[in-house]
């Protein structure tokens, strides 16, 4: 018999003897409802109908009282009664269950009409005015009052009699009943228990077998083997189970080593990278660490309950890896926003840090975190902007005295001067301008870079801002056809800014618009209050930008276009910069041929209510 067979006939034996019981209730629940019917419908109704012509004969009664104090309703209150009484009498005979039953409404019938015609004897009798005379009514209506209502009396005594009798019926068919599926139930639950342990424990035998072998796998005992005995599925089963063991014995007496090998090469590779690299579990728990890892932070070669907290001092880095776990991938962040400093010894090293997560999508069992060390780097870019800041500092004062010999050249010598000679001189004069100014943006540029130049913050209305780029740049866009307007009601939010770094950035940034677009274009400036936050915005419906250049043209010496537009390719790069003093961002949003819009924040002053 196979295990199938044997499950289906444990169950069909228990759906049996519950068949069984469910039957035996059946019946009883039915017979016990007829008992009740029973009542009902022979006795209840008779009772109710003694009740009702009790009450209605005795209003009749109380009618001919009235009568007899003078009272002219009485006659008609007699009559509306009366036709209740043969209602209710009438459904009473309808109703006729009892031995004697029949006989009593006979009477009642035959009294109840002699009460009638006494009625109205009384009533023809009685004069049309002054006292009546209750004579008659006591020797010919009362007796027959008193005769009728007590065989209606009698009548429901009758029937609550037999009611009583049929209830104390209706108790024995429930005790029956209950006794007899109390018994049925205890004896099936009892087989149907006793069969359930024997094929419980049949089919239970051999899985504690199986746990058993399994156990002796898991310790590395594969030569183990589970008996087989039947033909039924775990007989089967079993038999594949002995089969998988051998050859899972075979696989790992040939691959344990390859794995060992394996394991070893990982690890020599994980020693033998210099940049630190951490592995933190989905809870942010250190996981595992490479050499350079243990000895960056100082910490053991298998770390006990230490969390990305209590490593990493920065807690940007453990949101940025709490944030890769949750998503399933990290969020990007620009290069200058993935420096970790970190102090010690009397020096501070600088890293650059990067997550990856482990696993793929969002079912990720952690996360890695690689830690570049770039301090030589940092101090190299420092040195160059030293060297920047210096010999932009000292090629200052001979460009002016060159700038400052030509302007007189031009003035005084011109005029004997070949006219060959004289564009010479004069495009002599324009480079020495520009290069002029572009000594003076690297200086800006290093100063700002090294966090030399003060900011003097203070509340300013964005509107001031706006208004005074618009007075600054109104004759260049009225003389290129430009229409150069504020997308702003009143002056808008406050922002914590120095004023003029803001407005030379705006500057820069109408500026630049104005060199790209066409005439009778469109430069619109906005605000846009975010929360703590304010967003400027420089809006136009030049060229665009190409997507490959949007990510560097905020780079030193970028220039996007043609190739021949002026500049020194360094205004966005300290547009930048002066944002980030600030405290804020700035980035560009452009699709070719529907023009750009540059966007920064600065902070958002509240005021006080």
């Amino acid at each position: 018999m196979t295990l199938k067979q044997k499950i289906l006939l444990g169950y069909g034996l228990s759906f049996a003897f519950m068949g069984l019981v469910v039957t035996l209730a059946v019946v009883n629940l039915v017979s016990l409802g007829r008992a009740t019917e029973a009542i009902l419908s022979e006795n209840y109704r008779s009772i109710l109908a003694a009740e009702n012509m009790v009450d209605t004969i005795e209003r009749q009664d109380s009618a001919i009282l009235l009568m007899l104090l003078g009272q002219g309703e009485g006659a008609e209150l007699f009559r509306s009664n009366e036709a209740a009484f043969l209602e209710w009498l009438a459904k009473a005979r309808d109703n006729v269950t009892i031995s004697g039953e029949g006989e009593l409404l006979q009477g009642i019938e035959r009294d109840y009409e002699a009460y009638r015609r006494a009625f109205k004897a009384l009533a023809a009798a009685l004069p049309a005015s002054g006292a009546p005379d209750a004579s008659g009514y006591m020797h010919d209506v009362s007796p027959l009052f008193t005769r009728v209502r007590d065989a209606c009396v009698r009548l429901r005594l009758l029937n609550e009699e037999a009611m009583y009798g049929a209830s104390l019926r209706a108790g024995e068919v429930a005790r029956g009943a209950i006794w007899s599926t109390s018994l049925t139930a205890a004896a099936s639950l009892g087989v149907a228990l006793v069969f359930s342990m024997v094929l419980a424990d049949r089919i239970v035998r051999p899985i504690r077998r199986f746990m058993e072998a399994s156990r002796h796998i898991s310790d590395g005992d594969y030569a183990v083997q589970v008996p087989v005995g039947g033909s039924d599925e775990l007989s089967r089963l079993a038999g594949e189970f002995n089969r998988m063991a051998t050859q899972v014995g075979r696989y790992h007496a040939m691959n344990i080593e390859q794995i060992i090998a394996e394991k070893d090469k990982g690890e020599a590779v994980l020693a033998s990278i210099e940049d630190s690299l951490v592995i933190f579990d989905t809870q942010l728990r250190v996981t595992g660490l490479n050499p350079a890892a243990r000895r960056l932070f100082g910490l053991p070669a298998e770390p006990d309950a230490v969390g990305c907290a209590d490593v990493v001092p920065d807690a940007r880095v453990c949101d940025l890896i709490r944030e890769t776990v949750r998503a399933g991938s990290p969020p990007s962040l620009p290069d200058e926003e993935r420096i970790l400093n970190l102090k010690g010894e009397g020096r501070t090293a600088h890293y650059l840090f990067s997550v990856t997560g482990i696993g793929s999508g969002r079912n990720l069992s952690g996360a890695v975190l690689l830690l570049r060390d770039i301090t030589r780097l940092k101090q190299a870019e420092q040195l160059k902007n030293d060297f920047i800041m210096a010999a932009s500092h000292e090629l200052r004062t001979p460009l002016t005295s060159l700038g400052m010999s030509v302007a007189l050249l031009l003035e005084h010598a011109s005029g004997s001067l070949a006219e060959k000679d004289r564009e010479l001189l004069l495009a002599a004069h324009e480079e020495v301008g520009r290069m002029k100014s572009l000594v003076s943006d690297l200086l800006d540029l290093s100063r700002i870079e090294a966090g030399r130049i003060e900011m003097e913050f203070e509340p300013v209305t964005v509107g001031t801002l706006f208004s005074h780029v618009q007075a600054v740049f109104r004759s260049q866009a009225d003389m290129k056809d430009v229409s150069l307007r504020r997308e702003m009601d009143g002056d808008g939010p406050s922002v914590r800014a120095d004023a003029n770094k803001i407005a030379w950035v705006l500057s820069n940034l109408v500026s630049n618009a104005l060199r790209y677009v066409g005439r009778g274009g469109h430069i619109a400036l906005r605000a846009h209050d975010d929360g703590a936050w304010v967003r400027l915005a420089v809006a136009d419906d030049g060229p665009g930008i190409p997507q490959g250049d949007q990510a560097r043209i905020f780079q030193k010496f970028v220039q996007v276009g043609d190739g021949e537009s002026e500049g020194s390719g360094l205004g966005l790069a300290i547009c930048k910069e002066i944002v980030r003093a600030h405290g804020g961002t700035i980035w560009v949003e452009s699709e070719p041929g529907r023009g750009s819009t540059f966007i920064f924040t600065l902070p958002k002053v509240f005021r006080e209510s």
